[in-house]
């Protein structure tokens, strides 16, 4: 069994990367194992095709120094937070075990991040309940988990985040992995192909912006933001920064 520290699991090829690249950067740095599974392939993006989005994830994979990369393949602006896709997420948090899942943001312009969010926090407290049975890729039943804590990046939508990560260290490559993504961000290779909100050249200068924004309340350059549902504490005020 491969057991990861962090397994984000966020609805579209590169949400991961724009929303906690910096923070899977900085946890790979710190010697954790870190996974994504996209949930979909992004097949009914403007730009693009699920194959190019695949090879491009595969590309930001190795960036990013994941020790893995899955794709689930629930359909892209279809998926509901129900049974069927609910044991599919179970399924892969048991697969990894993670002590931590990171996923999209509560609500946002985008409908699947905040039904991805949704889905990914019930499956995540359904996967520790042992009555509830999934399979692993070999056929064996799993074991129930239930990760210590689900965390939300923050997208579109203004949301006040509840934890703050210091990324200024990762930022270029947290862009560079961004720009793995040359089908679905500003690429003058593509200007072919209908321009979209995230495809201007002021796109990466908007998610700088907000990194910028999130840094300045903790005194350093860029962060990233979470939100969790759960109520967060800590043993030692002075591990607070």
């Amino acid at each position: 069994m491969l057991k990861l520290d962090i397994l984000v699991l966020s609805v579209h090829p590169d949400d991961a990367e724009l929303g906690c690249s910096g923070t899977i950067l900085k946890h790979i740095a710190l010697g954790k194992k870190v996974g994504i599974v996209d949930l979909t392939r992004g097949e009914l993006g403007t730009r693009g095709s699920a194959e190019i989005r695949e090879q491009e994830a595969a590309a930001s994979a190795k960036i990013l120094g994941l020790t893995v990369r899955e794709n689930l393949g629930l359909p892209d602006a279809f998926f509901e937070n129900t049974k069927e896709y609910q044991l599919k997420v179970i399924a892969a948090i048991r697969k990894y075990q993670p002590a931590i899942v990171i996923t999209n943001a509560y609500h946002d312009r985008h409908p699947d991040h905040g039904r991805a969010n949704e889905l990914v926090d019930a499956s995540a407290f359904l996967s520790g309940l042992r009555k509830i049975e999934t399979w692993g890729d070999d056929g064996a039943l799993q074991d129930a988990w239930r990760p210590d804590h689900v965390f939300h990046f923050i997208q579109d939508n203004y949301i006040r985040p509840d934890i703050l990560i210091d990324v200024t260290d990762y930022w270029d490559k947290k862009v560079e992995s961004i720009h793995a993504f040359g089908s679905q961000f500003y690429n003058p290779d593509w200007e072919g192909e209908p321009q979209t909100y995230i495809s201007s050249p002021e796109f990466i200068n908007i998610i700088a912006a907000r990194a910028s924004e999130f840094g300045k309340s903790i005194q350093v350059k860029y962060a990233e933001g979470f939100t969790s549902r759960k109520i967060l504490g800590v043993d030692n005020l002075f591990n607070l920064k």
